[in-house]
C-alpha cells in the first residue's frame, strides 16, 4: 500500500451520488458517519462516546431505498459447508502427521503450525462465523451442525458461545455493558499505547474471547454445553488417534491463528476507531479470498442476510456507501500501525449507553415508512426533546 495512512476513502469523488434528505431527523443521514472524535490512549482513559444507535439498521434503509435490488443478494451458500469439511479434515491429518510421523521436529512444528495451521484456523474463524448468521445451510439446525464441524479442528468449544455473543454484538453494538466485543476495564488502563504491551495483547488475544464471554456472567446455553460435550469427544478421538502432540498441534494452531496472524487482524480492522465518526470499516484486499470476504464488514453489519459470497456485489451495486468511506487495504499495516502508534490501543473504539441506543433506535419505524407525514412527525419529536 503507496499511503501511509491506515486507511484510504474517495468521499469526494462520490458525495453527488449520494441521496440528501433535508427532514431527516438523524442528522447522519445518509453515511451514518458521527461527530464524535476518536479515542487516544495517551490521554483518554475510555472509549470515545456516541449519544446516537449504531448506524447500520439506518445505513440499510438508506441503501434499499436507493438500490433495492440488494435484497436479492440475500440467503446462503452452501459451499460454505463444503469448505467446512475440507478444512477439519485437513487439519485433523495434520495433527495426524505432527503426531505419529513427524515426531522429531520442532521448529518445523512451529513454522507449519503458524504459517499453515494458523491460517487454518483463522478460515476457522470465518466459517463459524457465516454459519452463526445462518450463510452455511438452508436451515438454523443444519446450521449449528456446520458450525460444530468447523469447531473439530479448534480444541476448545467455540462456535456455540461465538454465535451468542456475535449476535449480541450485532444487535447492542458499541452499547456498554451489552456488547461482549468491547474490551474491558483491565484492558483499558493496563495496555493504553504502549507498543511492547500491545504486542502482548494481541498474543494472548485467543484469551480475551473466553475471558470477555466470561465477563458477561451468562448461564452457558443449552447449545453451548453440546458444543462442551462434542468438543470434549472430538479432542479425546484426536488424542487416541493423533497422539498428544497431534492435539496440541491443534493449540499452538488456533493460539497463532486467533492471535498475532495476518488472518486475524480483522478483529482490529474491523471496529477499531483509525477515524474520527466511524465505528465499522471494510479491509479491501488480496486475504479476502482465501478468507471469504471476512475482510467486508461494513458490507456485512449493513446487510447480515448476505453471505460471504455476494458480499463484493453490494459493494459494487452502491459504491457510493461503501468507497465514501475509510477502509483498509492492508491487514499487514492494520496490525503495524495498531501496534506501533501510540495513538491507538484497547479504547480505541466507540462506546454508547443504552438509554442513548434505544431512544434514537425508536426512529426505524418512522424512516421505514418514509413517507412525508413521517417525516413531519419526526421533526415534531425532535423539537419536543430540544423543548425539554
Amino acid at each position: 500500500m503507496s499511503n501511509p495512512s491506515p486507511t484510504v476513502n474517495q468521499r469526494e469523488q462520490y458525495k453527488d451520488q449520494l441521496p440528501k434528505d433535508p427532514k431527516a431527523l438523524d442528522n447522519r443521514f445518509p453515511l451514518y458517519l458521527g461527530d464524535w472524535k476518536k479515542s487516544d490512549p495517551r490521554v483518554d482513559d475510555d472509549l470515545a462516546m456516541d449519544n446516537m444507535d449504531e448506524p447500520h439498521m439506518k445505513r440499510k434503509l438508506a441503501i434499499l431505498k436507493k438500490h433495492p435490488e440488494i435484497e436479492k443478494l440475500y440467503g446462503h451458500d452452501s459451499r460454505t459447508s463444503l469448505v467446512t469439511i475440507a478444512a477439519a479434515a485437513a487439519q485433523v491429518y495434520f495433527a495426524y502427521l505432527f503426531g505419529r510421523v513427524w515426531t522429531d521436529t520442532f521448529w518445523g512444528f512451529v513454522v507449519f503450525a503458524y504459517v499453515v495451521g494458523g491460517s487454518i484456523t483463522a478460515l476457522y474463524g470465518v466459517l463459524i462465523h457465516e454459519a452463526t448468521h445462518n450463510h452455511a445451510a438452508p436451515t438454523v439446525f443444519l446450521n449449528k451442525l456446520v458450525g460444530l464441524a468447523a469447531n473439530i479442528g479448534i480444541p476448545v468449544p467455540i462456535y456455540a458461545s461465538f454465535r451468542r455473543y456475535h449476535l449480541e454484538h450485532h444487535t447492542y453494538q458499541g452499547v456498554t455493558g451489552m456488547d461482549p466485543d468491547l474490551p474491558l476495564e483491565w484492558e483499558k488502563k493496563m495496555i493504553r499505547g504502549n507498543a511492547a504491551l500491545k504486542l502482548l495483547w494481541l498474543f494472548i488475544y485467543p484469551v480475551m474471547y473466553v475471558v470477555r464471554g466470561a465477563a458477561m456472567k451468562k448461564t452457558p446455553s443449552t447449545w453451548e454445553i453440546y458444543n462442551i460435550i462434542f468438543t470434549i469427544t472430538t479432542d479425546i478421538l484426536v488424542a487416541h488417534f493423533c497422539g498428544l502432540r497431534g492435539l496440541l498441534y491443534l493449540f499452538v494452531s488456533l493460539w497463532f491463528g486467533y492471535g498475532l496472524h495476518p488472518g486475524a487482524a480483522h478483529f482490529i480492522q474491523e471496529h477499531y476507531t483509525f477515524d474520527d465518526g466511524q465505528e465499522t470499516y471494510s479491509y479491501y484486499g488480496i486475504l479476502n479470498k482465501p478468507y471469504m470476504n471476512i475482510g467486508l464488514h461494513m458490507e456485512h453489519h449493513d446487510f447480515t442476510k448476505v453471505a460471504w459470497s455476494r458480499l463484493p456485489e453490494v459493494r459494487a451495486m452502491a459504491p457510493e456507501f461503501y468507497d465514501s468511506m475509510a477502509y483498509h487495504t492492508s491487514w499487514l499495516l492494520v496490525h503495524w500501525k495498531f501496534i506501533t502508534e501510540p495513538g491507538y490501543g484497547p479504547q480505541s473504539r466507540l462506546g454508547r449507553t443504552m438509554e442513548d441506543h434505544k431512544t434514537a433506535r425508536k426512529q426505524v419505524g418512522k424512516l421505514r415508512r418514509a413517507d412525508e407525514h413521517a417525516y413531519e412527525e419526526m421533526a415534531l419529536d425532535a423539537q419536543k426533546l430540544k423543548d425539554n
